[in-house]
């Protein structure tokens, strides 16, 4: 009796899964883990602004990026990766003299509740602000870019 037909085609589907998944580690992209230096930060209105912002938001928008073991592994390293470069792209704690085009608005993204995202904090629980830390963040962002450098 032979097996059914759903079944090898299945099998071949996830060997060709698994191979992809393999071919997938050879490209480059998203696996070179270093952080530039930092150049310059901006002056903090206080050390529980500058904690928030690290813990909310300098994976993404520092040079400071804590890299998880996922971001080692495409695809998962392609995307964070690339969010990593979007985010320092448009806000950069660590290179704060240089552009930072929407720094003005970091304080109320995060009032919004659009910073950190949620596709974030759903992997970075110690991500998740309360309230009254949003509020907090927000007032010391407010604070600190009131006093940038561009």
């Amino acid at each position: 009796m032979s097996r059914p037909r759903w079944k090898s085609v299945l099998a071949i589907a996830a060997f060709a899964m698994l191979g992809l998944g393999l071919v997938a580690q050879v490209v480059p992209y998203g696996r070179d883990h270093t952080n530039p230096p930092i150049a310059a930060e901006p002056t903090w209105n206080s050390s529980t602004t500058r904690a928030l912002a690290e813990r909310a938001c300098f994976d993404c928008h520092s040079n400071e990026t804590r890299w998880p073991w996922y971001s080692h592994v495409a695809p998962m390293s392609w995307l964070v990766q690339s969010h990593v470069d979007d985010g320092r792209r448009v806000l950069n704690f660590s290179d704060w003299g240089r552009g930072n085009r929407e720094a003005d608005e970091a304080a109320e993204a995060v009032r919004d509740g659009e910073m950190p995202p949620r596709s974030y904090t759903l992997l970075h629980p110690e991500a998740r602000l309360t309230d009254a830390e949003r509020d907090q963040l927000a007032r010391g962002l407010d604070a600190s870019i009131a006093t940038r450098v561009d």
